[in-house]
């Protein structure tokens, strides 16, 4: 979608980052301060850096070179703030109307009222923001920003307000949103289950510098990434098949790297995809195939890179078909196991360590 490049001094580092984003939901996460507001803000020109280079779909948004700087309103992006900026007099429909002068006034209030229906706000068209819950807010913010027929969307901690249980919905809902009308995302947050949940792509800044970006399974994968300087701990996202459900055993069977995975059924159905995030930590390896154990998943797979992480444990990448999973284990493992690039393991996972997203349906 976007070519990006900025060198920009801020107070405590240097934002420096080039890249190129995908259209698809991009994640764009690391800790407070690392510099994700900011870029966002570059992006939709609400922010002009001393040094950058910026382009969407060949049209060039931002060039210090060239001393251009295309204004904000002719960007074309739609833009969701953390606290979704409403405007507090305005209804619903004025708000998403708000968004709509460059089209005529008679068709305005039709448009409004089409967009709200879309984001599940129909019959709420009157209501000022302080008598909308915050989930539907959040949804007249959508409408507002999909008004500008967006070239993408820029979301800035949208969840950030909500409570678990909130979040969840907005997220389901989002998700939704971003199915039916295949927009690119920018997706800001410092909350990575919001990475899981919606991203199919990630990058990953800290103090301002660019530590990775791609594709989310193969970030999330990589032993080389300082992952507890980012998170708490490091774990591998891989999205899987439901194969079936095995309802008298309260199972469901997942196919991942050509291999069956069970996890807790929940309120999974087959035919459908969901995600998994599984923690390094809760991931065994062993030299053979163990026998008599309670945990359901023994799969089989070679070792990948290795990597020490800076609490002197060691990260292991291994490689499932054509899927990748991390485990953290012990230097003396490492030599006992006589763990090198290609070595064949077995990876064991109880199936309650495995988060699951998504229904499958």
């Amino acid at each position: 979608m976007q070519s990006i490049r900025i060198h920009q001094p801020l107070d405590a580092f240097t934002l420096d980052v080039d890249l190129a984003l995908p259209r698809r939901v991009t994640g764009l996460f690391g800790p407070s301060g690392s510099g994700k507001t900011t870029l966002l803000r570059t992006i939709a020109g609400l922010y002009r850096p001393a040094h950058a280079r910026i382009a969407c779909d060949g049209e060039v948004w931002t060039d210090t070179v060239s001393e251009r700087h295309l204004p904000t309103r002719e960007r074309r992006v739609g833009f969701v703030f953390q606290d979704y900026a409403l405007f507090p007099h305005l209804t619903a429909r004025g708000n998403v109307m708000a968004a709509l002068g460059d089209r005529r006034k008679s068709e305005r209030a039709d448009e409004a009222d089409r967009l709200l229906a879309s984001v599940h706000l129909a019959g709420l068209e009157t209501r000022r923001p302080a008598e909308l819950s915050g989930g539907q807010r959040q949804r007249v913010a959508l409408a507002r920003a999909l008004a500008r027929n967006p070239r993408a969307l820029l979301l800035d901690e949208p969840f950030a307000a909500s409570d678990r249980a909130l979040r969840g919905q907005l997220q389901d809902e989002l998700d939704e949103l971003r199915r039916r009308t295949r927009i690119p995302v920018l997706l800001v947050t410092h909350d990575f289950h919001d990475v899981v949940r919606l991203a199919t792509d990630v990058v990953l800044l800290d103090r301002g510098g660019l530590i990775a970006a791609g594709p989310i399974d193969s970030v999330t994968s990589r032993t080389d990434i300082p992952w507890p300087r980012l998170l708490e701990d490091a774990g591998s996202v891989v999205d899987a098949a439901v194969a079936r459900a095995d309802r008298a055993r309260g199972l469901a069977e997942l196919a991942v790297g050509g291999q069956p995975v069970l996890v807790p059924l929940r309120d999974l159905e087959p035919g459908g995809t969901v995600r998994l995030r599984i923690p390094a930590r809760e991931v065994i390896l062993a030299t053979r195939r163990p026998e008599g154990l309670s945990l359901h998943n023994v799969l089989h797979g070679r070792v990948g890179d290795m990597s020490p992480t800076a609490d002197g444990l060691m990260l292991v990448q291994v490689r499932i078909g054509a899927a990748q999973i991390l485990a953290e284990v012990t230097p003396d493992a490492v030599q006992r196991l006589a763990l090198e690039r290609g070595a064949e393991v077995f990876a064991l996972i109880k199936s309650v360590s495995i988060d699951v997203h998504g229904t499958g349906r």
